[in-house]
Order: C-alpha cells, then sequence, then structure tokens
C-alpha cells in the first residue's frame, strides 16, 4: 500500500473535528433564534448538531459564514398574532451546576473509534471525541433555551411591558445575549482543544503540539476539559439569572385578553384586596400598609356558565406619571393594554394613609386618561365614616368627594356586608357590557 494511502485511511479513523462551517442540517427548524435588541438571528456553531437549520448560509467576505434566518409571510404573520401566555411555555431551565455535570459524565462515557489499532491514535481519537462531546452537551441546551425564551418584538404589548418593568428596560435582552456569548465561547474553547487532540501523524512525522504517546494524549485531553470547564464557570452567572427570569416569568398570572376582565384600581391600601376576596376565587393578601399588592393577582367569577375575570393592581399614589414606580406602572399596563372594564375603590374613611384630596386628584387623572372604559365606582370601609346626610348641600367638587365620593359611587363595607349585594350585581352587569364590548375592540 502507498504512503498517500495509507495516510488517508489513517486520517479516515481518526477523529478531526473541523474549523470550517458545517452543512446545513437537513432536519426541519421548529422556531426562530431570538437575538438582542430584537433582531432575529442565528448563530453558527462548529458541530453539525448545534447549527441552526433555519436560513440560508451566506459568506462573509471569505472569513467566516453566517445564518440569516427566513420566516415566510405565513411565518410572519402567525408570529405578529402572538396572544398572552408565552411564559408559560418558557423551557424549563437547569441549575449550571446540574448541566456541567451532565455534560462530563456523558463525556467520560464516549469511547475511541473502533479499528484503531495504535494505542496513541486510539487515545487521541478518544480524547477529541470527548472535548466534542462535553461542549455539545453544555452548548446545545444553551442553543434550547435561547431558542424558546420569546422575542419581545412578538410578544403581546402586555407581557413585554411586565418584562420592562419586572426587569428594567434591555436587561431581559441582555440575559439572553449572555447567554449566547457563553454558548459561543464553549464551542470555541472546545473545538480548539478537541483538534489539538486530534491531530493526526502526517506521513508519519508527529510535529511538536501532537501527542506522540497515550500519556501525552491523556493530558492534552485533561488541559482541554480544564479549559471548557473553565469557560462555563466564567459565564455561568449568565445561566442563573436566565433561571431567575424564567421562573418570575412563569409565576405572574395569565390573563386572557378574549375574557371580560375587571381591573380593580385605586390608591394603596383602600381594600382593593379585600373586596377581590369577596367578588371572585382570588385570595390576595390583605394587609394594613402600603403596597401590600406588589404585583398584578387574578381572580375569577362565575356567572350563569360563563367565566370572568378579576384583577387585583398595585396602589397609585399622587404624582407625575414619569415619577411613578415599576408597581405603580403594572396597574397602567393592564389599564393601557388589557381590555378591562374598571372597578375605583375609593377609601374616605382616613385609614389607608393617603388624603381624601390625593385620591381625588389621583382619581381625576385615571378616569380621564381611561375615559373610553366601563366604569364603576365604589367607597369602601362605609362603616368608619361618619353620617355625612348633613353635607348634602355641598356644592364644590372636592368637598363633596370628601364626603360621598364620586357621584354614583356605591358605599360598601366588607366587615359589615353594607352594599356588597349591590356592588356584586353591578359588577356582573358591568361584565356583561364588557362582554359585547370585546368582540368590537378585537375587530
Amino acid at each position: 500500500m502507498s504512503s498517500t494511502s495509507r495516510a488517508f485511511n489513517l486520517l479516515q479513523k481518526c477523529y478531526i473535528p473541523s474549523f470550517k462551517a458545517p452543512m446545513r442540517s437537513t432536519r426541519r427548524s421548529l422556531g426562530f433564534t431570538p437575538g438582542i435588541n430584537g433582531m432575529r438571528s442565528s448563530s453558527i456553531c462548529f458541530a453539525h448538531e448545534l447549527l441552526s437549520p433555519i436560513g440560508k448560509i451566506v459568506k462573509d467576505g471569505g472569513k467566516r459564514s453566517t445564518a440569516v434566518l427566513s420566516h415566510s409571510p405565513k411565518e410572519e404573520k402567525v408570529l405578529n398574532n402572538q396572544g398572552v401566555g408565552a411564559f408559560q411555555k418558557l423551557p424549563m431551565i437547569m441549575p449550571a451546576i446540574d448541566i456541567l455535570s451532565s455534560a462530563q459524565r456523558k463525556a467520560r462515557n464516549v469511547s475511541p473509534t473502533k479499528g484503531i489499532a495504535n494505542i496513541a491514535k486510539r487515545e487521541r481519537n478518544k480524547a477529541a471525541k470527548q472535548l466534542d462531546t462535553l461542549m455539545k452537551e453544555l452548548a446545545v441546551p444553551l442553543r434550547t433555551y435561547i431558542e424558546n425564551f420569546p422575542n419581545k418584538k412578538y410578544l403581546h404589548p402586555y407581557e413585554c411591558s411586565l418584562i420592562e418593568l419586572t426587569f428594567g428596560d434591555g436587561n431581559y435582552e441582555q440575559i439572553l445575549g449572555r447567554v449566547d456569548s457563553l454558548r459561543k465561547k464553549l464551542i470555541s474553547v472546545g473545538k480548539e482543544h478537541a483538534s489539538l487532540c486530534a491531530q493526526n501523524f502526517i506521513q508519519d512525522k508527529c510535529l511538536p503540539w501532537q501527542s506522540s504517546t497515550k500519556r501525552e494524549a491523556e493530558e492534552r485531553l485533561g488541559e482541554g476539559l480544564k479549559k471548557v470547564q473553565e469557560a462555563f464557570n466564567q459565564g455561568k452567572n449568565a445561566l442563573d439569572d436566565l433561571l431567575y427570569v424564567a421562573k418570575s416569568l412563569r409565576a405572574m398570572p395569565v390573563i386572557d385578553p378574549h375574557l371580560p376582565t375587571l381591573c380593580l384600581v385605586g390608591a394603596p391600601n383602600v381594600g382593593k384586596s379585600s373586596l377581590v376576596r369577596i367578588l371572585s376565587s382570588g385570595k390576595p393578601e390583605v394587609c394594613n400598609y402600603p403596597f401590600t399588592t406588589r404585583g398584578v393577582l387574578m381572580g375569577h367569577i362565575m356567572l350563569n356558565y360563563e367565566r370572568f375575570q378579576v384583577t387585583d393592581t398595585p396602589g397609585l399614589l399622587r404624582r407625575h406619571e414619569d415619577d411613578r414606580n415599576n408597581i405603580e406602572r403594572l396597574t397602567l399596563a393592564v389599564l393601557s393594554h388589557l381590555p378591562t372594564a374598571v372597578l375605583y375603590v375609593h377609601d374616605l374613611s382616613g385609614d389607608c394613609g393617603t388624603s381624601a384630596d390625593d385620591q381625588f386628584f389621583i382619581y381625576k387623572e385615571i378616569k380621564e386618561k381611561y375615559s373610553n372604559r366601563l366604569w364603576l365606582d365604589v367607597v369602601s370601609k362605609c362603616d368608619l365614616l361618619e353620617d355625612s346626610s348633613t353635607s348634602a348641600c355641598i356644592s364644590n367638587e372636592l368637598d363633596r368627594y370628601k364626603a360621598f365620593g364620586p357621584e354614583g359611587a356605591i358605599p360598601v363595607s366588607v366587615t359589615s356586608g353594607m352594599g356588597i349585594e349591590e356592588l356584586k350585581a353591578k359588577v356582573y352587569q358591568l361584565l356583561l357590557s364588557q362582554m359585547t364590548q370585546i368582540p368590537a375592540q378585537e375587530g
């Protein structure tokens, strides 16, 4: 057999990872990869299994290849019409330590390719395959996470607001970007050291950096495993942050925009949560201190076999809209992006910590801003109010508000049960009216 044939056979037996961009997979794509700042992108991976199968390969000046995503008009229409509920479809994120342990275990179990008689060559082959396996087992889960976290560009505006208000503007994309950077780093380091381990004899001569003995191959493997693990540990905080994001988003209540929804609004500690407990199946925390409700809480009402939603929202303080904190802005997000009817709760007893004057100005601002909403006013804690019958002739709007609340408001007391049945009847009527408006709003 000629020396050329021997060299060719040897190259076939020895495992050599390629530094070239892999061929496109024939597997059909199931999704898209969200990129940073809302742009769709796909990252080239050196391993065949890591390459996103969507799109086409475009040469970039002959130096590298970039995968460009493309969607058909039908796919774009689907992506642009996603409803709420994306947070419940998030992938389960494994802790970083579990991903690393699983990858190391699978890499250790990799055997060399059969048929390699030379011990040193067989050890090089085994080392290269183990490093490549470790790299894939670490990088593939990261790619899966990135592909299955929603792109804010295609989320419902309400869910997009929840992300921004919960994590801060741009932080969601930044965390996904850090995870993708870790994936790319693992691929780069893994491929580099797998290639060094797999370097072949060429014409029966060994170059200085190549492994000529089994021991040298083992040392090269140990060094490669150490480098890959170091790269993973340096970036694993991104995985911890992604795990926190997934848990936080998955815990958020799902609001169906196609169901009539009643949103309770008012200053902090005015009794919204107590009314939610009475009106619906929701069981929010009820305490006598401001901002008990720090997120949007959900309950449901069943009426004549119809299901309605009730949301308890954080309280609003008297201040300019630009000065509101993220807790208050959650309330405005519900009112702005969901087709809700409003049950505005007033507390004129002085027990809530927000003066009646401040409540009046908050109420006027919200009522003017969301004047197109179906609206119902209720004055809570009426058992604590003094008799205002002598103030019937008050003409000043603010003074009249401080005595009676807005015109047509229902006085109620959760403690004594006063006005509760009347409130329930009015709420049901309001939700039935909301049901007839939703199809028109969707159209």
